[in-house]
């Protein structure tokens, strides 16, 4: 609690010294003002952000960092992905656009080499903003005591359930009278009451498909995001979920 305070402690000192730093240069001209807001802007824009993504093997975590890096898991640069654990180190991928942004491919907690009670502390937690889980099923007992010991350092988590475009296809072909928003609507409820059940208060489960990204949860998960980052960390959060946007638009 203590360093979440103190975070936004400096939030608010930032932003003051902000507007107080404009007052001055607009005092002379509105030239120097507008030039202070932009070199504003421009810090801003590189203000590194590094995100930590962690899940099971097979659980659609490097597939999400290439979908997140606006990239496919065949362009130079991908993180490795397949059914077995391809993750033995922490691996960090830079945004192509956006180089300050970077994500973090984390092997899964409890294998031999990040045993659970030593994770955080292997991986190198003081440096990550924010944690993802990820799971393509279930949230099991690991993500739970992960989450627990992210909360009791201060920091945010987010669970990000995976691979719905398959849960729906195999839904529709397997049910007469299928229903997608009734499937997408019991997969989440089930996640939540899972993660409930094992301890987590108010569990806060996305659905994604790392193949459609901006179909299902994603765009709540930038809103949350833009909504609970620190000020100075949000906008370079936004710079690269912006140029997501645009990929997009473009295919």
């Amino acid at each position: 609690q203590n360093s979440i305070r103190t975070m936004e402690d400096q939030q608010d000192l930032m932003t003051s010294e902000f507007h107080s730093q404009i007052q001055e240069a607009m005092k002379k001209g509105v030239a120097e003002g507008v030039a202070k807001i932009n070199e504003h802007l421009e810090e801003q824009k590189n203000t590194p952000l590094n995100i930590a993504i962690t899940g099971e093997s097979g659980s659609g975590k490097s597939t999400f960092i290439n979908a997140f890096r606006g990239i496919n898991n065949s362009d130079e640069g991908a993180a490795p992905t397949g059914a077995v654990e391809t993750t033995t180190e922490v691996k960090p991928y830079p945004h192509p656009n956006h180089p300050n942004v970077t994500l973090w491919d984390l092997p899964g907690v409890g294998t031999p080499n990040f045993p659970a009670d030593e994770y955080l502390e292997k991986v190198g937690f003081e440096r990550f903003d924010f944690f993802i889980i990820i799971a393509a099923a279930r949230f099991k007992e690991n993500d739970v005591k992960l989450a627990q010991e992210i909360k009791r350092m201060g920091k945010k988590f987010y669970f990000l359930r995976s691979k719905i475009d398959s849960d729906l296809y195999n839904e529709e072909r397997s049910q007469k009278n299928f229903d997608r928003q009734k499937t997408l609507n019991d997969i989440k409820e089930n996640c939540i009451k899972g993660l409930h059940h094992q301890g987590i208060e108010a569990p806060q489960v996305f659905l994604v498909s790392s193949f459609e990204l901006h179909q299902f949860d994603f765009h709540l998960l930038e809103e949350i995001l833009e909504r609970e980052l620190p000020a100075h960390k949000r906008n370079a959060f936004l710079y690269t979920v912006e140029a997501l946007d645009d990929n997009h638009s473009n295919t």
